[in-house]
């Protein structure tokens, strides 16, 4: 009934957000008498764009997807992300539109907008708490077994905001070696007569049918009295990670990881991002930048301007890496790593690297399909067989693009690699990157390795 109800609730919402969205849009524009609308010709565009802006908004930061365990914390910081987001997009088309705005009226419909958005969330958070408090939709459920997936399952239940009731566990009395935070009802015997005399609608069994065969003939029981039974898996016995269920035709197919990439409908986003955004690199800034820094690369040591190396690509593919040249052409540049005070560097060379312009050419790369704008970093081939013979998991980020920016990068790890540990922080970001891709993450990333350009990195040499 809950899952029910938070659907209805969040299709309620969205048509909400794009009512008061458009009707703030007349109330900013005609009841307070600032802005005429009527005589405008960009008034139409802007309202456009709005709708738009917020749909972009909803689709990258996932703010509607929600479950029946609640959490306040996560939806708050994902509807501050699109309110972000939908404000940057209307402050962008703003700035190159050609129509001059009122700053009053867009001041004022962006603050009500706001101010609708948030009490919308208010509201269907305390009509939400209501419903969960009532007895009509409280949940009772046990869990069968006294183990530590068990434990774990029932303060995961508990803790999450859900209209579950945890009643306590079921297990043989010579099992429980412990005095139990939640109480030990009784026998595995006792569990569907006590569901049935106690309205439970659900149980929850940690114990393995392969060890208890008797489980089958329980859940036969339960569901013969309009009882939930579920099995819950330790997988932690075999695999020390999280692991992902899908299922192909009622078959469950086991993953180590997550992966949004490997749905094609994201890789089309991620590709038509990239797509756009560097199409518009190359356009209004490589096309006049390239010359500019190629005069000065000449001007300065003898060689190409252009530095083309084969690096490891998606799925172990080698491809030509493209880079500014920053170092005096030499014969180690495919086996030493740069170091912080290589001699091999130009003047020039030295600017390039620490403003990350050296990689501004990885755009085409990106355009020809061989690289991403945002992806685990591509290592000299010598590396990728060093490193993954070091670190167990390293082959895994070349599952995807290798990119001109990463979520490694971002975080302090770039540059020289001296110990192991950095490598294997790296790896970890990577994969991290991979299995929690969305567009958003991507654009923030890109900010972050602006603005880190900016204020200048220590790593970065």
């Amino acid at each position: 009934m809950l899952d029910r109800y938070l659907k209805i609730s969040i299709i309620q919402i969205i048509v909400l957000d794009f009512i008061w969205l458009n009707a703030i849009f007349f109330m900013a524009g005609f009841g307070l008498r600032q802005y005429d609308l009527a005589l405008h010709e960009g008034a139409e565009a802007f309202l456009l764009v709005s709708n738009a802006g917020w749909i972009i908004a909803l689709f990258t930061t996932g703010v509607y997807t929600t479950n029946a365990q609640l959490s306040y914390e996560k939806m708050a910081r994902k509807t501050l992300k699109a309110l972000v987001l939908y404000f940057m997009v209307l402050m962008f088309f703003i700035f190159i539109s050609h129509y001059l705005y009122s700053r009053f009226f867009v001041m004022m419909y962006l603050g009500l907008f706001m101010v609708a958005v948030v009490v919308d969330r208010l509201l269907f958070f305390f009509v939400t708490n209501h419903i969960i408090n009532r007895k009509g939709v409280e949940k009772k459920m046990v869990i069968l077994g006294y183990n530590e997936m068990s434990k774990r399952l029932a303060n995961n239940l508990i803790e999450g905001k859900s209209n579950i009731k945890f009643e306590g566990y079921f297990e043989e009395e010579g099992n429980v070696q412990e005095l139990s935070y939640y109480p030990v009802i009784g026998g595995l015997e006792d569990c569907v007569p006590y569901a049935k005399d106690n309205n439970i609608r659900e149980i929850y069994s940690t114990l393995s049918p392969e060890q208890f065969p008797y489980l089958y003939q329980l859940a036969y029981e339960a569901e013969q009295h309009f009882i939930h039974f579920r099995f819950v898996p330790d997988f932690k016995m075999f695999v020390n990670r999280q692991i992902y269920v899908d299922y192909y035709n009622n078959i469950p197919i086991i993953s180590l990881r997550s992966e949004p990439l490997d749905d094609i409908a994201n890789r089309i986003r991620k590709r038509l991002f990239d797509i756009v955004f560097s199409s518009f690199v190359c356009i209004f800034i490589l096309s006049w930048l390239i010359p500019i820094l190629a005069l000065l690369i000449k001007l300065e040591s003898r060689g190409p301007v252009f530095f083309m190396q084969n690096r490891t690509g998606r799925n172990n593919r080698e491809f030509k890496c493209l880079k500014l040249r920053s170092m005096r052409v030499n014969n180690e540049a495919n086996s030493k790593q740069a170091t912080r005070n290589d001699s091999r560097f130009t003047k020039i060379g030295r600017i390039l690297r620490k403003t990350n312009l050296d990689e501004m050419p990885q755009f085409i790369n990106v355009l020809l399909g061989d690289m991403s704008i945002v992806g685990p970093r591509p290592h000299m081939l010598r590396h990728t067989e060093e490193y993954s013979a070091i670190i167990q998991q390293y082959m895994v980020r070349h599952f995807l693009k290798p990119g001109i920016t990463g979520w490694a990068q971002v975080n302090g790890y770039r540059g020289e690699i001296t110990d192991n540990l950095q490598l294997r922080r790296r790896v970890e970001y990577d994969i991290w990157y991979m299995e929690n891709w969305s567009v958003y993450l991507d654009l923030k990333i890109i900010f972050l390795t602006v603005a880190n350009t900016i204020k200048g990195e220590k790593n970065a040499f």
